[in-house]
């Protein structure tokens, strides 16, 4: 199916759709609508979006290519010259602008005022001695009848002075720079498996954690899990640790909080050596208001990087908005993605907002139920353009880079190829998988779950995206809402988690959150997250330190000695994470591009699918135990290779792993064959198929 809103419209006849199929074949017609034909009538929408974003890169790139234009970073900002330093900066509405820091007493002098270049561009240029490695440093930005102290837009380290907690960039130079260690990594070739993270909160001390913790601690622990691919959260700069590291200030500094940028490349590196590709949370769809440390009125003008009036504020974020119609942001964004992705070696991208950037509404409030809705006025071309560019130049920079967009409309073509007319993203975020969960334990009672509806949610995509599915990610652990643990087992969690303490409640709990978190895996459509701690089924919630709860480091923390107690409960649900995660891993399993429906039972609430050589059996009912239940298939030998009724995960041991199953003829040899199996209420088992029927 090509898309979950379209089930009336599949009920129509064949000829209207071999109609549709002869009109769009002409070699000037986008694959996307060829793959779709229901998107036939979108074609000029969809061919205009193309040819929109070919103009833009010619008018930005020239005869040179979008790599060379994406290179504002290696000119704007400070950096050491051969006899020296230069600054360099773009604020088109100033009059006056001067460099203040440790190094003059935070005084405008003369020496250190910049001349106008060319197009709103200033530059100022100092002898090697006037300015040193670790000196703090600002802007005094003047503008007409009035002035303000402003962090280059462009710096690429800012600190926070830990008494007045005022900001300052910082002059990073330490000698030669870091030293890579691992040059050949090329990227993860195969699906990812991605472990979300977040650095300041991924120890179990009471503080803001670091990137040095982070690489000596988590990596390797995430590499013994089977994960092969880091997703890290809340890495540029942003002045408020409670926002998620989602109201960025400076978009060229890593965060300060978590140590330098050496610190962060060393963590890269070495992640590289293990194997692991690193992806950053890139905010592209807005930015914080703050003036002094921000892009907020940054030249004294709202509308030097973001739109003006409604159009530049986010009425949800309470941030500015920008607009990707201006020349010099998309120049400032392209740079900030070549960026990261050459000088710290980031292997690619996980966009926020997306959905936000597509509509001029931001999509709120909408349901997205057809496909006027993806391509009428509400749509924001330039938008489009953006993410077509940005795509192209992340494939440009690494060729197995990852890039994932978060977005929850479910535009046609986001994670399609530019060259088949769609906006390049090689993933998007499954997002209503998760959202179906909570409904699903929130509104219905156990016995009236549906596992063929379960099956559909999990597999309803469109057919030529692939798509990275959650059970749950951090925004299912934020304060105000709850983790699928908590809401399965929820104050039982404090009172029943040792192995010793019997409690139905706790057994409910583990029981469902392992055939979760094994179904929505194994049915994923291209990739699969998971979110720091919730593998182990962390407790309670994340909230970061505030006013509102005293600035308490209480929840902002992952408590791993839970998940490494073998007296807790906790370890049962760590150690079959571990072992579903490897594997998938071991057997490409999610290369396998094909989930074969094989049989559902509604009364039952036992289902039945096919992956590749690997059969998934789950028995969705509260209550009731089956015995040699027949499961319709092709003549073949089985082998269980993971039961989420092992001991080991928490389970009972009631079924035999040990023995190999054998399919059964229901009469004759040529009669359709049954496997036999027994299948305890509330668990899962995966069969490998490990012999196939001669052929004569």
């Amino acid at each position: 199916m090509n898309s979950p809103h379209l089930t009336p419209i599949l009920l129509t006849s064949l000829s209207l759709c071999l109609s549709l199929g002869k009109k769009i074949m002409g070699k000037n017609i986008p694959r996307l609508v060829q793959d779709d034909m229901w998107l036939q009538p979108y074609t000029d929408a969809i061919v205009n979006r193309i040819k929109a974003a070919r103009t833009k890169e010619k008018e930005l790139a020239g005869d040179t290519s979008l790599y060379d234009f994406a290179s504002g970073h290696l000119y704007f900002g400070l950096h050491k010259t051969t006899d020296g330093w230069a600054i360099r900066e773009w604020a088109p509405n100033a009059t006056y602008l001067f460099l203040i820091g440790s190094f003059n007493n935070w005084e405008e002098q003369k020496k250190y005022a910049f001349e106008p270049l060319q197009n709103g561009v200033w530059e100022l240029r100092l002898k090697d001695s006037e300015l040193r490695h670790g000196d703090l440093y600002a802007l005094s930005m003047h503008w007409a009848l009035d002035y303000g102290k402003r962090i280059p837009a462009w710096a690429n380290y800012v600190v926070q002075d830990p008494e007045t907690h005022v900001f300052n960039a910082q002059v990073w130079y330490p000698g030669n720079g870091y030293e890579w260690v691992n040059n050949e990594f090329k990227g993860v070739t195969g699906p990812p498996l991605i472990y979300e993270a977040h650095i300041g909160m991924s120890g179990e001390e009471g503080c803001v954690h670091t990137y040095n913790e982070f690489r000596e601690n988590m990596l390797p622990r995430i590499k013994a899990n089977g994960y092969n691919t880091v997703q890290l959260m809340a890495i540029p700069e942003h002045p408020y640790y409670g926002s998620f590291g989602y109201h960025v200030s400076s978009f060229f500094a890593p965060s300060s909080r978590f140590g330098t940028p050496d610190e962060l490349r060393q963590l890269i590196d070495e992640a590289h050596e293990m194997g692991l590709a690193v992806i950053m949370d890139i905010v592209h769809s807005h930015a914080v208001k703050n003036e002094i440390e921000g892009l907020g009125k940054y030249d004294g003008t709202r509308y030097q990087f973001f739109h003006e009036g409604g159009r530049g504020e986010h009425p949800a974020w309470d941030s500015y908005c920008f607009n990707y119609g201006k020349n010099e942001v998309v120049h400032f964004l392209l740079s900030n993605i070549k960026y990261w992705l050459e000088e710290f070696r980031f292997d690619g991208f996980r966009f926020d907002g997306v959905t936000s950037m597509l509509y001029f509404d931001h999509g709120l409030g909408k349901a997205f139920t057809g496909y006027d809705d993806y391509f009428g006025g509400n749509v924001d071309t330039d938008a489009t353009t953006y993410f077509t560019l940005a795509n192209k130049l992340i494939k440009q920079i690494k060729k197995n880079s990852i890039s994932i967009a978060e977005d929850m409309s479910g535009m046609p073509g986001l994670a399609v190829p530019v060259k088949h007319g769609g906006l390049g993203f090689d993933y998007r975020m499954a997002m209503g998988v998760p959202d179906y969960w909570i409904k699903l334990i929130k509104e219905k009672k156990d016995d009236e779950w549906e596992v063929g509806d379960i099956f559909y949610n999990l597999t309803s995509k469109r057919l030529d995206e692939k798509v990275v599915s959650y059970a749950e990610s951090h925004d299912q652990a934020l304060v105000g809402d709850k983790t699928i643990i908590f809401r399965l087992i929820d104050k039982e969690m404090y009172y029943s988690m040792r192995k010793d303490q019997p409690n139905l409640t706790v057994d409910r709990g583990i029981a469902l959150h392992k055939m979760i978190r094994l179904i929505t895996a194994t049915t994923a459509g291209g990739a699969y997250l998971n979110f720091m701690g919730n593998e182990f089924g962390h407790p309670e919630w994340i909230d970061f330190p505030r006013e509102g709860n005293g600035w308490s480091y209480s929840h902002c923390r992952r408590l791993w000695s839970i998940a490494d107690d073998p007296e807790l409960k906790y370890t049962w649900l760590y150690d079959f994470d571990k072992e579903m995660i490897h594997f998938i891993s071991e057997h490409k399993l999610l290369t396998i591009p094909s989930v074969d429906f094989v049989m559902e039972n509604k009364p039952d609430k036992v289902l039945a699918y096919h992956r590749g050589l690997f059969l998934f059996v789950f028995n969705f009912n509260p209550t009731h135990s089956f015995t040699d239940y027949g499961i319709p298939l092709g003549a073949g030998k089985y082998k269980v290779v993971l039961n989420t009724d092992s001991g080991r995960f928490g389970g009972q041991d009631r079924v035999d792993e040990d023995i190999p199953y054998y399919t059964l003829p229901s009469g004759g040899l040529t009669s359709q064959h049954y496997l036999k199996l027994y299948l305890p209420a509330r668990t899962a088992m995966v069969l490998k198929k490990i012999d196939f029927p001669k052929v004569k």
